[in-house]
């Protein structure tokens, strides 16, 4: 698959998610420096939310607003992912104020961009994307935003936690 990046397109580099798949554990580093993996998050929804860079207009827009959207679910946690170092992303929720947001760096081992299919290679950047997980941690929703400057569908995204959480 090819994203558009700026006026290029980009091929995404590692393994495509699709629907159903049971997601791959990644290895990512949290705003403390703690190695964490998709094991270390035991509710019974997950939104991975992967953006380029939460110093972006989009990127910034994005986290904000799956957090605030989703913040009266029961059992759903929402994390962030970049490439971003951790550090920045610290600086960003501080900035942000937002103490309770989940941002993870993907920056050292690309691990989680390679197993899901949202490394923009010539970058070293993640593409825009979403993936919700399940408490069996079954993929129920992906999307791989084709504009990488676009926003994602958070209606879909909000919709479908309404559902699923009845």
């Amino acid at each position: 698959m090819e994203v558009t990046f700026g006026n290029q397109l980009i091929a995404l580099k590692g393994e495509r998610v699709s629907l159903g798949d049971k997601a791959q554990n990644f290895v990512a580093i949290d705003t403390d420096l703690q190695v964490k993996t998709l094991q270390d998050y035991d509710d019974d929804y997950l939104v991975i939310s992967v953006v380029p860079s939460v110093d972006t207009g989009v990127c910034d827009y994005q986290t904000k607003t799956f957090n605030k959207n989703l913040a009266s679910f029961k059992n759903v946690r929402v994390i962030t992912i970049s490439n971003d170092l951790p550090f920045a992303l610290k600086r960003w929720c501080g900035a942000a104020g937002l103490d309770h947001v989940v941002t993870l760096s993907d920056h050292r081992d690309l691990d989680f961009a390679k197993k899901y299919g949202t490394l923009l290679e010539p970058l070293r950047l993640q593409t825009r994307a979403v993936f919700v997980l399940d408490a069996e941690r079954q993929v129920i929703y992906k999307e791989y935003v084709e504009d990488v400057s676009s926003h994602p569908s958070y209606d879909e995204v909000t919709m479908l936690l309404k559902e699923v959480t009845k």
